[in-house]
């Protein structure tokens, strides 16, 4: 675990079995966990020797004797700068956001994955890691699984994505690799739905999501009384894909053994459930996302060469954020619009300002971190669109630098002179100009071109000459 000056979670639930299970997990990792049952004995745990220790608090969205809101808000004012994690049941952005304004750090869905709970702790506690609007949610809006909603213009962006979309049409097995963040299980679901499985049984499975050791029987499955806790029989994600899709993301971080047995799998066709007398044969497409290189992996011993080689039949490489900033004002007005249909949110713009200060900062999130400052920006913004001052911390991290930058058309992602002061050729700064214009308004190609002043065709004769990927 980190380095933390305190590893106390105070967890306010009165569900017991719940309570053990949290507590065993945060064990995982160091901390101690002290449970109280009700807001009145949280509130005043909050002043005893074990209250000023604690590092983070969980709350069950079910208080009794309180609103759950109306005690995040009260311990919040007792303790301004200690993380509150709320803990419930419903997904609704409604609720998110009547949280976020009491001052709940994070919120996380029941149930709730083991790495996922502590990623969100390992965010709220850790003194290196950035705090309020820089900070990823733990849960992301729904978004369709389509590669219109791919928003992006850059080449490196669109070639993954005209990769992806040819490789969906086939039956290949697929490896999409990328940064956490860059929009990878977005993309297995754009290319399941253009796939020609895309009727047929489909599985997601995150192995990072899953205890080490309950990987092998998430994906093999396994008979009663196999091992010690199999108390019934339970049938594998592969075996559930069967005549469809299995897709694993976070594939890096299978352990070798199960890496072996996979790759008989997949080499043999079949699965075999663990304590199973034969096997099933099985016709599964798979597609699989990775955070890391795996040919670097490979090299290090650490994944299979030839399992890496069955899985990837066609590679897409998803760029982070930082190498597409010419991306981040599409993306950012994109993501508005979509937060201005939830729940308990309106309609917000956004201004150049607080553009510039988007694209100037190198998202170590990448876009699901975007999205998430986004988010909390237009939670807490009351005028009609945001502004550098929504972001004050970022301001504050990036310095004077910034200040100004409204002026220049960099701002918005178009370089107008090269780095010794020369202004850039034409042809580069129309291909800059028609790149911004297809990411504003979503490869909506039309309206690219009339917005632009030109036909149709002679938009896309400029994208073949200036070396532009289209859309996928």
């Amino acid at each position: 675990m980190a380095d933390f000056e305190q590893q106390t979670l105070m967890l306010i639930d009165d569900e017991p079995a719940q309570s053990r299970l949290i507590s065993a997990l945060a064990a995982r990792e160091g901390w101690r966990t002290l449970v109280v049952r009700d807001s009145e004995t949280a509130i005043a745990t909050l002043g005893t020797r074990q209250g000023m220790q604690l590092g983070a608090i969980i709350l069950d969205q079910w208080v009794p004797g309180d609103e759950a809101c109306t005690l995040i808000a009260e311990l919040k004012s007792r303790r301004p700068a200690l993380p509150i994690l709320m803990l419930t049941a419903s997904a609704s952005p409604l609720l998110a956001v009547e949280a976020m304004r009491a001052g709940a750090t994070d919120y996380l869905v029941k149930p709730v994955s083991p790495e996922r709970l502590m990623q969100a702790l390992r965010m709220a506690t850790t003194r290196e890691a950035p705090r309020d609007e820089l900070m990823p949610l733990t849960e992301k809006m729904p978004s369709n699984p389509d590669f219109d909603a791919m928003i992006g213009a850059s080449p490196t962006f669109r070639t993954a994505l005209a990769i992806a979309a040819k490789a969906a049409r086939g039956h290949g097995p697929i490896l999409i690799e990328g940064e956490s963040g860059t929009g990878k299980e977005m993309l297995i679901r754009a290319m399941q739905a253009a796939s020609p499985r895309a009727k047929a049984p489909f599985r997601l499975l995150n192995v990072g999501a899953i205890p080490a050791n309950s990987i092998e029987s998430a994906l093999f499955g396994h008979e009663k009384g196999a091992f010690p806790g199999a108390f019934d029989r339970h049938v594998g994600a592969l075996q559930h894909a069967d005549g469809g899709t299995l897709a694993l993301d976070e594939v890096d971080r299978l352990p070798l053994s199960v890496q072996e047995r996979l790759l008989e799998s997949i080499q043999r066709g079949d699965v075999r459930p663990i304590g199973a007398r034969h096997s099933f044969r099985i016709d599964v497409r798979l597609i699989a996302a990775s955070n890391l290189p795996l040919k670097d992996m490979v090299t290090g011993g650490h994944f299979l060469a030839d399992l890496h080689e069955a899985m990837s039949g066609v590679t897409v490489q998803l760029p982070p954020l930082r190498e597409r900033a010419g991306d981040i004002p599409a993306l950012s007005r994109h993501f508005l619009a979509q937060i201005g249909e939830q729940p308990g949110l309106r309609e917000i713009g956004i201004t150049d300002g607080a553009l510039a200060l988007l694209t100037a900062y190198d998202w170590p999130g990448n876009v699901r971190q975007l999205q998430a400052v986004l988010f909390r920006a237009a939670v807490f913004c009351d005028g009609d669109a945001l502004t550098a001052d929504d972001f004050p911390q970022l301001a504050n991290m990036l310095g004077e630098a910034c200040n100004g930058a409204v002026n220049h058309h960099e701002a918005i992602g178009v370089t107008l002179y090269t780095p010794d002061g020369n202004l850039r050729p034409l042809e580069e700064i129309e291909a800059d100009v028609i790149r911004l214009a297809i990411g504003h308004y979503r490869g909506r190609m039309t309206e690219v071109a009339r917005r632009l002043g030109i036909g149709r065709s002679t938009l896309y004769r400029k994208l073949s000459d200036l070396g532009i990927e289209n859309v996928a």
